[in-house]
């Protein structure tokens, strides 16, 4: 038995909850008590029981305002009314087939009609597909093998993406100077390593000189412009000048990671930052609060998929992709999701992070959120946040950001364990008053 099994069992020693008896039962069958690392926090997460509209109900019985939103994919809330009955209707129907049906055209229609740029998309299960059949598009298309990326960010479960995910101040660079491609999976071949380039998010002229010098090995750059574990602060414009410089010159496909941040335009991420990716991974909201993911871009590049030559330059499918159930869900949430919906929300987000800044100041506290949109993430400093090291090395550290997750979680507010969050457009501005209030007294608690 490792120690933390042991703080387990001593946490667990006390009267027993339901949620905590839950967790019991999972420790047997399941490694680690959960299936996803990233909703497990010690000594066990509540377990929900129902949700509806930005609320959570815990098997306790007790609320809890939801800003995690199952990480960001439900930008309707729990149990939203036009979803619901778009589900029920589909699976009267059939859950799944052999064959096409008609709901996959309509959500490709549906996407395709508000990111104009987005000529033809495919549908996959997932954020962590979406952004892998994009990156072997991209091998497929320049004959390349090498992908940049940027230092901590995240996407998704791809053994090239798991590189420069993690690592500590004393390691941060190679022996070449360059920021290292670190290994994160254990067991992971260095091969991989060596075909992952990692890119400095906040120093555009380093990056630059990076990508003069290794540009010409790389098959795609991909790129999330307001990634969370980077510190959710939006890419600068020197930075987009930059990548597109590169990709330019040297023919490098940019990939725009949107599995997230999709939600933050009508149009999508890339035509807020005002770019014009090559190919694009989507997931997340796309899907209704069911499993889905697609790689979209102009018909030129998403030629590359075309099965209907022949064997195909990269064969994307898979036996549950574009489930009519999800098809379903999906065009019912970007249905509600108009621009009139999107403005809305990204100006609650807006109100909501001045709001609490300015409420931090006051106090004389030490935090702030950044974050752009609806998006939001907390970091106890008061110093710029550029990039993912300047997160690292913020002196609180992980225990204090862990400790105002609980005490969130004490008050009635879901957060993600790296305390970052996203409204849902059930919300106003009485929860987010509520929230700000909340994010003062755990702060302060947390950082006396």
């Amino acid at each position: 038995m490792t120690d933390a099994d042991r703080r387990n069992d001593s946490l667990l020693d006390a009267p027993i909850s339901r949620s905590g008896a839950a967790f019991q039962r999972a420790r047997a069958v399941i490694p680690g008590g959960s299936m996803r690392p990233s909703s497990w926090f010690p000594p066990h997460p509540p377990y929900a029981a129902r949700g509806e509209g930005c609320w959570v109900t815990d098997l306790e019985g007790r609320r809890l305002l939801d800003c995690s939103n199952n990480f960001f994919s439900l930008i309707h809330g729990h149990a939203f009314p036009p979803v619901v009955k778009a589900i029920q209707e589909a699976a009267a129907l059939g859950t799944a087939f052999g064959l096409p049906t008609p709901q996959e055209n309509g959500l490709a229609e549906a996407i395709i009609a508000r990111a104009p740029h987005l000529e033809q998309i495919r549908f996959c299960n997932s954020g962590t597909e979406a952004v892998m059949f994009a990156i072997k598009g991209a091998r497929a298309i320049t004959g390349r093998s090498a992908i940049a990326k940027f230092e901590g960010a995240y996407h998704g479960a791809y053994d090239h993406m798991e590189i420069g995910y993690e690592s500590a101040p004393g390691a941060w660079d190679g022996p070449d100077g360059d920021p290292a491609s670190t290994i994160y999976a254990r067991g992971t071949p260095a091969s991989v390593a060596d075909d992952t380039i990692i890119l400095p998010y906040g120093d555009p002229a380093r990056c630059a000189d990076i990508l003069r010098r290794k540009g010409s090995r790389l098959a795609g750059i991909v790129l999330d412009p307001l990634a969370s574990r980077i510190g959710m602060v939006p890419a600068s414009p020197e930075l987009l000048a930059v990548v597109q410089e590169a990709c330019a010159r040297d023919g490098i496909l940019l990939i725009f990671d949107e599995v997230i941040a999709f939600r933050m335009h009508h149009a999508g991420a890339h035509a807020l930052f005002g770019v014009q990716p090559d190919l694009v991974a989507l997931g997340k909201i796309i899907g209704g609060g069911l499993p889905a993911g697609a790689v979209a871009g102009p018909a030129a590049r998403m030629a590359i998929y075309d099965h209907t030559g022949g064997r195909p330059g990269v064969a994307l499918g898979g036996t549950f992709s574009a489930n009519p159930l999800t098809m379903a869900a999906g065009m019912a949430t970007l249905a509600a999701y108009d621009t009139a919906a999107v403005a809305r929300l990204a100006s609650l987000g807006d109100d909501f992070r001045q709001a609490t800044n300015a409420a931090f100041q006051a106090a004389g506290l030490k935090a702030q959120l950044a974050g752009m949109g609806a998006l939001f993430r907390l970091h106890l400093t008061d110093a710029p946040i550029r990039d993912y090291r300047s997160v690292a090395t913020i002196p609180a550290g992980k225990g204090a950001i862990a400790a105002v997750h609980a005490a969130l979680l004490a008050r009635g507010a879901l957060l993600t364990p790296n305390a970052s969050g996203a409204l849902s457009t059930p919300m106003t501005a009485a929860e987010t008053d509520l929230l700000t209030g909340w994010l003062v007294e755990v702060v302060r608690e947390v950082t006396a």
